[in-house]
Formats: structure tokens, sequence, C-alpha cells
């Protein structure tokens, strides 16, 4: 699967790492706490309140304080179009945005092993993922920091998958062809339309305990599915199903 590939860039969250208890705290009970229920109700799910796939934000990604400005104005046009009085919105907001962030991650159990024997046939490793200012750090924190060559997130990139501009700026930073990038995620559309897109290759992971629920898509030429990370380092003569795609 890794034959011809230089380097392997992996999503985060859903790929790498799982969310653990305690999970973050419920918007709804933030609202409420404060005596804005109807508000709370009108919010909708605190997992849907972030930008959006595709969404490009270069303007805003200049530097750290620029983007958590930008996250914050979002969270106040949001909560003001829901009710909110204006007293309110100063320190909902900061609540709001910390809550967003407070997520604990675990390392899948399959990928310390993998990552090492990526490491071990010479092939740089990339992560590239839709996530927070603070991408970088929250690799390191799991423990794979030492692992991994390169990290691209969307908020410094300036915008997040399946937009062109993250991947040209992942493609930019393995100093390689497009095509000798393999690209590993669980996400259908950000993980392997927009990279096939973008010209390199990609595997799309199944995992059997995946949140995304439904039949898998048919897989396009130049992409792979596997169940576990195991499977990208599965001998060719093994006789796994680990290519049960078209590779190209």
């Amino acid at each position: 699967m890794t034959d011809g590939i230089g380097a392997v860039v992996l999503d985060f969250y859903g790929t790498l790492v799982r969310m653990v208890e305690p999970l973050p705290p419920d918007h709804r009970g933030i609202f409420a706490r404060r005596g804005l229920v109807a508000q709370g109700e009108r919010w909708g799910d605190q997992w849907s309140v972030g930008p959006g796939e595709g969404e490009e934000h270069a303007a805003h990604s200049v530097d750290e304080t620029a983007y958590v400005r930008w996250e914050r104005d979002r969270l106040r046009r949001r909560a003001r179009a829901c009710g909110v009085p204006r007293a309110e919105l100063g320190s909902l907001v900061a609540e709001l945005d910390r809550a967003m962030k407070a997520v604990r991650l675990d390392l899948y159990p399959d990928v310390p092993g993998v990552l090492a024997e990526l490491r071990a046939r010479g092939l740089l490793i990339g992560v590239c993922s839709n996530w927070f200012w603070n991408l970088e750090e929250c690799v390191a924190a799991v423990g794979i920091g030492g692992a991994v060559d390169l990290v691209v997130g969307s908020a410094r990139a300036g915008a997040r998958k399946p937009h062109p501009l993250i991947y040209r700026t992942l493609v930019e930073r393995c100093a390689l062809p497009a095509d000798r990038v393999l690209f590993v995620g669980d996400m259908w559309v950000p993980d392997v339309l927009g990279p096939l897109a973008a010209g390199m290759r990609a595997v799309h992971l199944w995992r059997p305990d995946r949140a995304v629920q439904g039949a898998a898509p048919p897989l396009p030429e130049k992409a792979a599915r596997i169940t576990g990370l195991r499977e990208l380092v599965r001998p060719v003569d093994s006789g796994g199903g680990g290519g049960r795609g078209r590779s190209g």
C-alpha cells in the first residue's frame, strides 16, 4: 500500500485519537446555568457551531490572536442571533469557547506501533486535520510528537479540509510530488475525495467502532480501504484484506 510513497499523512481525530471521558461540557447546560434555557435550545448541536467543512479563513489565520478572535466573534454572532442579551455575551462566549476545546483525547491502540513501522521504512509522517490552533500541542500531548515530522492544521493553514488550500500547504510541507503522498483518514470527503482531487493517494479508514454510520462508499481509483491502521504496514504477501480497494 505504501509502494512508491514518500510520505504518509494521517488525519487526527477519528484516525489517530478518539475522545474519552470526561466529555466536554454540554452547551445547553452552560446556557441553562445562566438562565438562558430558550436560547440554549436555539443554539443547537455544540459540535456544529464551529467553522464548516471546506471553509476558507486565511485572513483570520495570520496568528493565534487573530484566529481566536475570529472563533469567538463567530460564537458571539450566533449567540446574539439566538437571543442572548448583550450583557451576557462576553462571559458566555468565553465559557463556550473553553468548553469546545476541553476535549480529552486518547490514542487508538494501533497508532504507536504503526507510526514506528512507517518511520522504520524511511517514510515522512505527517498529521493533517481540521482542528483548533493548538493541533501541534495536542499531537504532542497524546505522546506522538516525536513520531511525527510535520503537522498541518486548518487553523494555521487558513482553510478546512476539503478546501484545496490546506492540501496545497500539506504537499508543500512534505516537499514531495503530490502523488508520492498517501493520505489516511476516516472521513470520506475531507480524507479521501479531497486528497485525491489534490493529486495524492488516499486510504479510507473504516474502523469497526467508527462514529460515522452507514455503508462505506465505493472506492475510486488511487484509493484503498482498511479497518485498522496495522493494515498500512501489513506485508504484501500476508494474504490480509488491507488493500481491498484499488490502489494506484
